[in-house]
């Protein structure tokens, strides 16, 4: 039987593309629910501990992580800066350090990644999409990032981290509450969709924090960062931003999105 648009195919010109709208085959698209049990617990330590911990410092905050997640955690980093790795070294014996290797990133941030893994002896994990670029091209059409970057986002990004989080109990963001006004009101502690306990060490922080931190502590950080780049994400997705403009405005230029899908 040809394949048609009753398959999920959709006309392309040159040849026929699949609907972005339906994921690759061969791997799973959701993370695992936790046990209602699990669930109940990590609701409880939000309940108890996010105000306690308002106020805390992020070092604070990962020696509480230390001491009351008894799974394993999963440090999420973008390669933008190395602040996770360093708060979560030596502190988090139960922590794995994942990078979304998405296939379009920049090579400066692949280099970021390469330091990452001399520098730091917690296990970093490369987290790789179901398709290759290549492939991607081939079955849902060239530039689906500027076609539909939604859409691009949940194949490289969204679904691998899905995949990526079964084995973890609980996971850690970099996300601050000054990145833009959907993540103003970040808690400290939250349980994500899952029943999973995310924890964000520096939702408090501002960009001099950040700034003191990496100088005080020598850290690794992407180069583009001095160049423009406030924050990034893939090369095709990203432009520079003009000093003094919203440090996210250069993601997904030209476009109304702001987030990935990852936080929300």
């Amino acid at each position: 039987m040809e394949l048609g648009q009753s398959a999920g195919f959709l006309g392309g010109g040159s040849g026929d593309y699949r609907d972005p709208a339906i994921s690759p085959d061969g791997a799973p698209t959701t993370t695992a629910q936790l046990s209602d049990e699990q669930r109940a617990q990590h609701r409880a330590l939000v309940a108890e501990w996010n105000d306690k911990l308002e106020g805390t410092s992020a070092e604070g905050i990962m020696d509480w992580a230390a001491t009351h997640v008894s799974g394993k955690i999963a440090v999420t980093m973008s390669m933008q800066d190395t602040i996770l790795a360093e708060l979560a070294e030596g502190r988090l014996l139960n922590a794995e350090l994942v990078f979304l290797d998405t296939g379009y990133h920049f090579d400066e941030t692949i280099e970021t990644r390469d330091k990452v893994a001399e520098r730091y002896h917690l296990p970093l994990t490369n987290v790789r999409p179901v398709l290759s670029r290549e492939e991607q091209d081939e079955t849902y059409g060239p530039r689906l990032y500027s076609r539909n970057p939604s859409a691009c986002c949940r194949m490289r990004k969204v679904e691998p981290l899905a995949r990526m989080l079964n084995p973890y109990e609980a996971w850690v963001t970099g996300i601050r509450r000054v990145d833009n006004p959907l993540r103003a009101t970040t808690p400290i502690l939250d349980v994500d969709r899952t029943g999973r306990l995310k924890i964000n060490p520096i939702a408090a922080w501002s960009d001099e924090d950040v700034e003191n931190y990496i100088t005080d502590h020598k850290l690794i950080i992407n180069p583009l960062t001095a160049q423009g780049y406030p924050s990034i994400g893939c090369a095709t997705c990203t432009l520079p931003v003009a000093e003094g403009d919203d440090p996210r405005s250069g993601r997904w230029a030209g476009t109304n999105k702001t987030e990935c899908g990852l936080h929300t």
